[in-house]
C-alpha cells in the first residue's frame, strides 16, 4: 500500500500566520505540523509516500524530508496548482498509485492512542473498497457526518449537513482501493467548484464497498485547521509528552521500531538533532536499545 498526504490548500483560517507558509510547516508544540500525518502512515507500515501540496511549498517539504531515505521511506513529491478539493489527490496522484492500495491522509489530521498502529496496519490490507474512520464530536455540522441505521450501519455521508444525522465525524484519513481513480476521474465539480471526498465515499457506499470504522475512547483525532484548535493541538500534544516521558510523531523512533533503520542509523539521525530535546530523546532511545533483555 502507498500513501499519499495531501497538504495544500491556502490556509486562508490561519491568516497571518500562513502568509509566508502552508499550515503543515507550522509548528505543534515541538514539531512541523505534517510530522504527524507521516507518523500515522508510518505507524500503518506505509514506506511509499507522496506529499501533494503548492508549488511554494513543496520545496520546503523536500528540504524537511529530502527523499526519506534516512527514516526507510522513499518519499516523492507533486504540486496541486490550486486547491481543487481533496478528491483532486487521486487525479494528481495517479501515477504515484499506478494499480496499489492506497491510504490519504490530510495534512493537518492529528492522530493518537495506544493501539493506533493495530487499527491502521490491517486497514493496508484491503483488496477492495474503502475504509473510513468515524469519530464523535461535539459540532458534526462543520465536518461529512455518518448516517447510521438502527442497527449501527452506515447508510450515507452528509457532507456539513445542517442537522447531524448522527456525532460522528469522517476523519481525515481513507483507505482505498486501486479503483480511487476512476471514480475520482468520474466525479463533477460540487457547487462550491471543488472534487468532493464525500462523493467518493459515497459511490463506493452505493457499491456496498464502504467501510465505516468509529475510533472510541483511547483514541484522539485533532482537526488543526483554525486558531484555537492549532493552539489545543500544541498543549495536547505538550502535555501527552511531559507527562509520559515519550514524543509523539517521532519519526525516527517508528522507523527504528518498524525495523526500517538501525541502531547506528538512529545513533546518527540523533546526533544529527542534537542539542534540541527531540535529540536528547532519541539519544536516550539509543540507551535503552543498548540494554539486554531481561528475557
Amino acid at each position: 500500500m502507498r500513501g499519499i498526504i495531501l497538504a495544500g490548500g491556502k490556509g486562508t483560517r490561519l491568516y497571518p500566520l500562513t502568509k509566508a507558509t502552508c499550515k503543515q510547516l507550522l509548528p505543534v508544540f515541538d514539531k512541523p505540523l505534517i510530522y504527524y500525518p507521516l507518523a500515522t502512515l508510518m505507524q500503518a507500515g506505509i514506506r511509499e509516500v507522496l506529499i501533494i501540496s503548492n508549488p511554494q511549498d513543496v520545496p520546503r517539504f523536500q528540504a524537511l524530508f529530502e527523499d526519506g531515505s534516512h527514516l526507510g521511506l522513499k518519499i516523492s513529491y507533486a504540486i496541486q496548482q490550486e486547491p481543487r478539493g481533496i478528491a483532486e489527490a487521486f487525479l494528481i496522484g495517479e501515477s504515484f498509485i499506478g494499480d496499489d492500495s492506497l491510504a490519504l491522509i490530510l495534512g493537518d489530521n492529528i492522530f493518537y492512542g495506544h493501539d493506533l498502529p493495530a487499527v491502521v496496519k490491517p486497514c493496508t490490507e484491503i483488496s477492495q473498497g474503502a475504509i473510513v474512520f468515524g469519530y464523535e464530536v461535539k459540532d458534526p455540522e462543520r465536518y461529512g457526518v455518518i448516517a447510521l441505521d438502527d442497527h449501527q450501519k452506515i447508510t450515507a455521508i452528509v457532507e456539513k449537513p445542517t442537522v447531524a444525522p448522527s456525532p460522528y465525524a469522517v476523519t481525515g484519513l481513507y483507505f482505498y482501493d486501486a479503483q480511487v481513480v476512476e471514480i475520482a476521474r468520474s466525479l463533477k465539480p460540487s457547487e462550491r467548484g471543488e472534487l468532493e471526498v464525500t462523493d467518493i465515499n459515497n459511490i463506493y457506499l452505493e457499491k456496498r464497498q464502504l467501510e465505516v470504522r468509529l475510533l472510541g475512547r483511547g483514541f484522539t483525532w485533532l482537526d488543526t485547521g483554525t486558531h484555537d484548535a492549532l493552539q489545543k493541538a500544541s498543549t495536547y500534544v505538550q502535555t501527552i509528552q511531559e507527562r509520559q516521558g515519550i514524543q509523539l510523531a517521532c519519526l525516527e523512533e517508528i522507523a527504528f521500531q518498524n525495523g526500517w533503520i538501525s541502531l547506528s542509523d538512529l545513533e546518527m539521525l540523533a546526533r544529527r538533532a542534537s542539542p534540541s530535546d527531540y535529540g536528547l530523546y532519541l539519544h536516550t532511545l539509543c540507551r535503552r536499545s543498548l540494554i539486554p533483555s531481561s528475557s
